[in-house]
């Protein structure tokens, strides 16, 4: 399980999923506590202090399980926990899958496809959610295969009281406050919003190491107490905050198939988006989401005041959405990746069952 966010999540509610299935799971994770604790505030001892631990919890659990199921990501996460994952597979004698994810893959295979495809190519399988990445990695000769993310629809769901037409305006963020996911457009988006609709509240769900410099613009912006940083929530409260909400933004400047876009949708609440990687793969504009091209608050505020002043496309891109996460649910996922098991733990028998 990699460091909090929708990796994790997903990574959390795979497990729960395989084993509501029956199947045993052991999770590894690449952010276990420090032993002992000092060892977390020396710069470089921490990075050893965690790594070999990581490696030792990979190669016991790789003696202990038909195969490991890697979430990948870019950058150095790549290199220190889904290459050394895939490598200890091979020399356990233990199929790979690899779910890779992330909106940055597209420049660091342009960076290093060489050295990722050195540990790639002994992998069984490579996954990715979508289309986008799909295109990606086949751009490198690489043949992944779609395995999309699943939204738990019993968890974010719209609220009891669907009509959100009376209420002040309720905008939700659910990203990292990271630059990558520029929460500070939709600040400044949030601004001009509020100077038609002085009522409005913007809650930002999440934390990160641009959280100073946000409430500074906030400041700034004169935002005062109309905007909330509710830190990270757990799923439970996440689901609440969805449905407290009239419409969610995503101003990432760079994205996959981001969680966040499909739970504002399971949860009834329309989304504005930047019009960036696998978004448009994921929601179309004007038919359930609203896209706006990246880092153009005049553009996002338009997308939002137009949601907020017309009822009929609010209600459109509401029952669109909803429609849309069908699509993601675990019914249709999960026969799927049993499928892609099966075919990786035992190629001969899934070519007799063929």
């Amino acid at each position: 399980m990699p460091p909090a966010g929708g990796m994790a999540n997903q990574t959390r509610q795979l497990a729960e999923l395989l084993q509501g299935e029956g199947a045993k799971v052991e999770l590894v994770q690449t952010n276990a506590a420090y032993r002992p604790t000092w060892a977390g505030r020396v710069p470089v001892v921490r990075a050893a202090f965690r790594l070999l631990p990581y490696l030792l919890s990979l190669w016991r659990a790789a003696g202990r399980n038909q195969l490991l199921h890697v979430m990948a990501n870019s950058g150095w996460s790549w290199h220190l926990f889904a290459a050394p994952a895939i490598w200890i597979g091979v020399l356990r004698g233990r199929p790979v899958v690899v779910n890779y994810r992330g909106g940055e893959a597209g420049q660091f295979l342009e960076r290093q496809a060489g050295v990722v495809g050195l540990s790639l190519k002994r992998a069984a399988i490579l996954l990715v959610p979508s289309g986008f990445l799909e295109a990606v990695f086949a751009r490198h000769g690489f043949a992944p295969q779609i395995l999309a993310n699943v939204v738990d629809l019993t968890r974010f769901h719209p609220a009891a009281d669907a009509s959100k037409s009376e209420r002040l305006p309720r905008i939700l963020v659910a990203r990292n406050l990271e630059l990558l996911y520029d929460n500070a457009t939709a600040i400044r988006a949030f601004a001009q919003v509020k100077a038609v609709y002085p009522g409005a509240t913007l809650t930002i769900a999440g934390t990160g190491p641009e959280k100073a410099n946000l409430e500074h613009l906030v400041e700034q912006l004169a935002l005062g107490s109309s905007v909330r940083f509710a830190g990270r929530l757990d799923r439970d409260a996440m689901a609440l905050a969805y449905r407290e909400s009239m419409v969610s933004i995503n101003p990432s400047l760079a994205d996959n198939m981001p969680n966040s876009v499909l739970e504002s949708l399971a949860s009834g609440v329309p989304v504005v988006s930047s019009n960036v990687g696998g978004v448009p793969f994921l929601v179309k504009d004007g038919v359930n989401a609203l896209l706006v091209p990246p880092k153009d608050e005049n553009a996002m505020a338009k997308a939002l005041l137009r949601l907020l002043q017309d009822p009929d496309l609010y209600g459109r891109l509401q029952t669109a959405g909803l429609e849309e996460v069908q699509r993601y649910t675990w019914a249709k996922i999960g026969p799927m990746l049993a499928r892609t098991y099966r075919q990786v733990v035992d190629p001969a028998l899934t070519q007799r069952r063929a």
